[in-house]
């Protein structure tokens, strides 16, 4: 028995939802004054029919691409992850489709990331650290007429609807957190220097450190690059010193993770030996054991909101310019208080 390959058509459609050709044309291009009965008939009869508007025919009639990127550059898979489902989360049920651009160093590339953007003919762009932070990004994504929305910038705040997040306080609290154990000696793995947020939250170490009446030690600062990888290695170097330190401040969770398997085989036990605390609140912390401290940023509440403003931006809606966006300390078996030695 032969079967019909005839592809389904808005006429189609159209017919199931019965309504015209005409108002699933409507509703499949976001025009106004549908009803939300209409588009909930058009768009269950579209998924009983396996229906999929052509988005480049679309395109053609509209002269948009209902393309979203997203720009990111941070090597944490469970941070990308998070990126990602926001910005999907916020997409579902629109007209628009998301396109990731991973970049492997946004300070070398600076003035490719926008001619990549235009080629791909984006609509707009969700620009997460560092893009989210680089001057010479905003400037040309403002002369290409490409609608933006970023994620916890730290810098030129009101160059772009911007979601915030208090670097500089979280990182004084996680801080803060490994003083109040009784811990005086602490170490700290910094992140990649290209990034705002590596000084941001350094800054407000310093701030937690003052208050208590110490002293950052340089000799206690490695650099790492917010990888896991780059979070063992300093660790390694930390661990290795004949005085060592009794805990670590590592600038993401990664890192953090990093430093836990180096004490590991330095034979110290954690947080028995040395504590750790980590940032982000990434799912390794969680599956990590012992479970890391660590603070919570809603990376995926930030890449929603930044969808949301991009696409306002896009409708002609209004724009929200700035959201902040509240961290939380996560206190969890990774710290403990300064052993005795």
């Amino acid at each position: 028995m032969s079967k019909d390959h005839r592809r389904t058509t808005i006429v189609d459609v159209g017919r199931h939802a019965g309504v015209s050709s005409k108002t699933v044309s409507r509703v499949f291009n976001g025009e106004p004054h549908v009803t939300e009965d209409v588009k909930r008939r058009v768009r269950a009869a579209a998924e009983a029919l396996n229906y999929h508007p052509n988005m480049f025919a679309r395109g053609l009639v509209q002269r948009r691409s209902h393309l979203i990127g997203l720009v990111y550059e941070n090597p944490s898979p469970s941070y990308v992850v998070d990126l990602q489902m926001g910005v999907l989360h916020r997409l579902r049920d629109e007209q628009y489709q998301l396109v990731v651009i991973p970049v492997a160093s946004v300070a070398e590339r600076e003035g490719e990331v926008v001619g990549l953007l235009r080629s791909a003919a984006l609509d707009g762009v969700v620009l997460a650290p560092p893009a989210s932070d680089n001057l010479r990004i905003l400037e040309d994504l403002a002369a290409a007429r490409i609608q933006c929305a970023r994620i916890a910038p730290t810098r030129l705040v009101e160059a772009a609807p911007s979601n915030l997040l208090d670097d500089v306080t979280a990182a004084r609290e996680v801080a803060a957190h490994l003083i109040d154990l009784g811990h005086r000696d602490i170490a700290i793995i910094k992140g990649d220097p290209t990034h705002a947020s590596a000084e941001a939250r350094l800054i407000g170490y310093s701030q937690a450190f003052h208050a208590a009446g110490l002293s950052i030690r340089l000799d206690r600062i490695e650099s790492g690059m917010f990888t896991h990888e780059s979070g063992y290695a300093a660790a390694v170097r930390l661990l290795g010193q004949t005085d060592r330190p009794t805990a670590i401040l590592a600038q993401n969770d990664d890192m953090a993770v990093g430093a836990l398997i180096a004490a590991r085989e330095a034979g110290l036990t954690v947080p028995g030996d040395l504590s750790i605390a980590g940032f982000d609140d990434s799912e390794v912390s969680r599956i990590a054991w012992p479970a890391i401290t660590t603070v919570r940023q809603p990376v995926f509440e930030m890449a929603v909101a930044a969808a949301d403003m991009v696409i306002a931006q896009l409708e002609g809606g209004t724009v929200e310019m700035r959201r902040e966006h509240r961290h939380e300390l996560v206190i969890r078996q990774s710290t403990g208080p300064v052993p005795k030695r």
